[in-house]
């Protein structure tokens, strides 16, 4: 994969898992990062969002369609 750059910050668990279906369904590459850390049980989820998509830079637009159509389905 080449350099990877973050697209968007994700809300949830579930929007993750489901935006990450889409994506590999599509073949694009991508990587999710939770903000979860277990020693402070979950404090940054809740000031940063749940987590974040990073994937290379050429994707963006196309994962940015792909997001905003998720909200309106």
């Amino acid at each position: 994969m080449t350099k990877a750059v973050k697209i968007l910050v994700l809300n949830n668990e579930i929007e993750a898992k489901l935006l990450s279906g889409m994506l590999s369904e599509r073949s694009i590459p991508h990587l999710i990062r939770s903000y979860h850390d277990s020693f402070f049980d979950g404090l940054f989820q809740l000031q940063s969002g749940w987590g974040h998509l990073e994937a290379p830079e050429k994707y963006r637009e196309e994962i940015m369609k792909i997001y905003s159509g998720m909200s309106t389905e």
